[in-house]
């Protein structure tokens, strides 16, 4: 059954190739469609563990459906092997595109040569894949952004700008194979590099650099383990006023470590804390009082926007870009779809997440 329906896809890939080679591919790697029957769109994404990838991948799938397309969804568990290894079945079964959220963004340039060889489209999803020319355009949020919205956060409650200080803070980066990580961590300082340099914001334990902040994969556990020998080492005697955190999951491990040294009493509060991708359970925490900030991306609009990038590639359609300068993978400029974030915390996440149904209430109780 799997045979036949990759001969049935290899004779529209070669309908497809025809139209390219008469010209109708342009920018951003177009590619052209007599219709949706029997399309399949490949979609891989890093791991089931966040919750907003389960979100998005489901959404994307009944975009697609909706649009007349069948979607091919996969998800690697953190191991490049294997979402390489999905790639390859994906572009032998005769999918049309592939959507891949890179779980190492350096290590696809082989799988993507055999994409180009068969005249497979590649859309770069929320993570930039990198080292490559064969990659057609990237759907993300502005990361640089989000990181910004973390950091004003910090000053904001901290009151920084009014003079407030000094606070110690400490600083907490994504995984080192995510492009998005440096992106996240520079616009988080470039608001709250003036502070440190004037000494309202004291780094404990001096680990100020990308290298040492990192965490990889993501992982709470990771993150909580380093929190740990962090307290230890520095916050014998002192208090910690604030932790930039870049993601949900690494804040959930943070906050279980602070817990175990005993902050999240009247006597030793929590610090303010951010976070990012709005997860029910840091929700939960928000409410709570124990994370302070989240970062939300509706990543119902981000499936959006890859499914319908990913239908005009199928038919010559130049896809919808608003940036054309941040994402350089190495090989040039990715074009890019950016959407913006929102930072929630208490004061406005019923208006945010509940309201827009991103959310419900049962999932919070």
């Amino acid at each position: 059954m799997r045979q036949a329906r990759a001969a049935q896809l290899r004779t529209t890939t070669a309908v497809i190739t025809v139209l390219i080679l008469a010209g109708t591919a342009a920018a951003c790697g177009k590619a052209s469609s007599s219709g949706s029957k029997g399309i399949t769109i490949g979609i891989a994404l890093p791991n089931k563990s966040l919750d907003r990838y389960v979100i998005e991948g489901n959404a994307m799938v009944k975009q697609f459906a909706a649009k007349g397309y069948k979607a091919d969804l996969r998800y690697g568990n953190n191991d490049i092997n294997a979402q390489i290894s999905q790639i390859h079945n994906m572009i032998a079964l005769g999918d049309k595109v592939l959507l891949i959220s890179a779980i190492d963004g350096e290590s696809l340039g082989e799988v993507l040569l055999e994409a180009r060889d068969a005249h497979v489209k590649v859309i770069a999803y929320d993570r930039l894949i990198l080292g490559s020319r064969d990659v057609s355009c990237y759907a993300s949020f502005d990361n640089y952004k989000v990181g910004q919205l973390q950091a004003q956060y910090i000053v904001d409650k901290l009151r920084l700008k009014k003079g407030k200080g000094p606070f110690n803070m400490e600083l907490f980066a994504g995984s080192p194979d995510d492009n998005n990580t440096q992106y996240f961590f520079n616009g988080s300082l470039d608001i709250l590099q003036p502070y440190i340099d004037n000494g309202q914001l004291v780094i404990g334990s001096g680990q100020k650099r990308l290298s040492q902040v990192n965490t990889l994969n993501w992982d709470g556990a990771i993150a909580g383990a380093r929190m740990k020998d962090l307290l230890a080492t520095s916050y014998n005697s002192e208090r910690l006023d604030a932790i930039l955190s870049p993601d949900d999951a690494i804040s959930q491990g943070i906050i279980a470590t602070l817990k175990a040294f005993g902050y999240g009493t009247l006597a030793k509060p929590f610090p303010v804390i951010t976070g990012q991708d709005a997860e029910a359970a840091s929700v939960k925490s928000i409410i709570a009082g124990e994370q302070s900030e989240t970062v939300y991306k509706d990543t119902r609009k981000l499936a959006g926007v890859a499914v319908q990038m990913s239908v005009d590639i199928l038919n010559g359609r130049k896809p919808q870009i608003n940036d054309t300068k941040q994402y350089d993978n190495g090989n040039g400029v990715v074009p890019s779809y950016l959407l913006p974030p929102v930072s929630v915390d208490k004061s406005n996440y019923k208006r945010e997440l509940l309201d827009s149904g991103y959310l419900t209430a049962a999932e919070l109780k």
